[in-house]
């Protein structure tokens, strides 16, 4: 006798177009095959779910798919949501796994763990005197990087996890940023095996969140830094320079699979390619940039100086499109954001953008072209971390791109 699991939605209900090259792509947004693999894996639970919640999803045309859920019971249950994450890649079964058996993160599992972690700490840190760590989880993207905090005593560290081709990377940005103006977290130890790299914690505000709540920093310390940087020479073997082609090819083969042709979001994406298909064809790298520089990735000083926090992508890009990225992180907040993103990211814009013209004497043409193929690169997130909605916001962020492009 066959038995029938109870089936809980899945949200949101997602539409996207076949990959002919994944074939268990739709799989991924049937709820029935959703919940039969989370039992498959780990067993049917004592309670049915309440709903399955995608979290995020990344996709590579006919290569390879990531997506993470989280199953979230009746509120009367009161049981912990359950994460897990199914990776499928082109001719091979699906794998399932949950925080933290990623098998892209090979010392993830140790890292996360407080005995573990304590034994690593020793090994490749420090030797501390303490039984035990405490260990939280600050971020985590399945199959790319996490961030978690070790705490011993009023020791704490933060342990960057990534995959393990992209720590000598990491590590040999260091060097250029180390003589920029920017002020960086010490490093602590890493262990090259596993993709682990502990940093010491700095006393500073992120700069997101200090400008979300209304206070207007001091653009100064963020154009000396990036002055600094881009003056710096860098060779390290195996940097490759910033690859701004292949980034916005993918997201714009991303758009043409998930969008209809004909319909309002095809034709401003089509309006936007058009202009910006002969700039990157144009484009080259021309110094050392940062290649991932926005205001998530700093944090503010008591004493106003700035810190770079996040720097694997240092190599050699444009100058320019360092300070693109970072106003188009700030233009999209204000334009997709939640109100008071607007009312703080707005007038920081503006500021941000005219002192960047004026210290450079940079064309504002330009300028706008570099923000507006950085905004396209973000319009993904509507993807990548899909709403309900997601189809009136990748419009609306494509919208942005041909008004940025004017």
């Amino acid at each position: 006798m066959t038995v029938t699991l109870p089936v809980a939605p899945l949200y949101p209900e997602i539409d996207f177009p076949e990959d002919a090259g994944l074939s268990e792509l739709p799989n991924l947004f049937a709820p029935e095959w959703v919940w039969a693999t989370f039992c498959r894996e780990y067993g049917r639970p004592e309670y049915d779910p309440h709903q399955i919640r995608i979290r995020q999803f990344s996709h590579s045309l006919g290569r390879s798919a990531i997506i993470s859920y989280e199953v979230e019971w009746h509120p009367d249950d009161y049981l912990p949501t359950q994460h897990f994450t199914v990776m499928i890649d082109r001719n091979e079964p699906a794998q399932v796994f949950q925080y933290p058996d990623d098998p892209l993160l090979p010392g993830l599992g140790e890292a996360s763990h407080p005995e573990t972690a304590l034994r690593l700490l020793n090994k490749h840190v420090l030797a501390v005197g303490a039984r035990r760590a405490r260990v939280e989880v600050i971020r985590y993207r399945p199959g790319s990087r996490a961030v978690l905090r070790h705490s011993v005593g009023r020791i704490r560290f933060y342990a960057r996890v990534m995959r393990p081709s992209t720590v000598a990377p990491l590590l040999a940005a260091r060097e250029p940023i180390g003589r920029s103006s920017f002020v960086l977290p010490r490093l602590a130890g890493h262990w090259s095996e596993g993709g682990v790299v502990w940093v010491s914690e700095i006393p500073g505000k992120n700069l997101r969140r200090h400008i979300r709540r209304g206070s207007t920093p001091d653009a100064e310390p963020l154009l000396e830094g990036l002055q600094t940087l881009w003056a710096q020479t860098f060779v390290a073997p195996g940097v490759r320079p910033f690859n701004l082609a292949g980034a916005y090819d993918s997201a714009k083969r991303t758009f043409r699979h998930k969008v209809h042709q004909g319909d309002a979001t095809w034709r401003s994406l089509d309006e936007a390619t058009r202009v910006l298909d002969p700039f990157v064809k144009s484009w080259r790298p021309v110094s050392l940039a940062h290649n991932d520089f926005y205001d998530d990735q700093l944090l503010v000083l008591p004493d106003g100086r700035m810190a770079l926090v996040d720097f694997e992508e240092v190599g050699q890009g444009d100058p320019m499109l360092d300070v693109g990225n970072f106003l188009a992180h700030l233009r999209w907040r204000s334009r997709l954001g939640r109100q008071r993103d607007y009312d703080a990211s707005a007038p920081f814009y503006d500021s941000f953008r005219d002192e960047a013209l004026q210290r450079f004497r940079w064309n504002a043409s330009e300028l706008a072209l570099r923000e507006a193929v950085c905004l396209f690169r973000i319009c993904t997130n509507t993807i990548r971390h899909p709403q309900s909605d997601w189809r009136a916001k990748l419009e609306t962020g494509l919208a942005l791109v041909n008004e940025t492009l004017g």
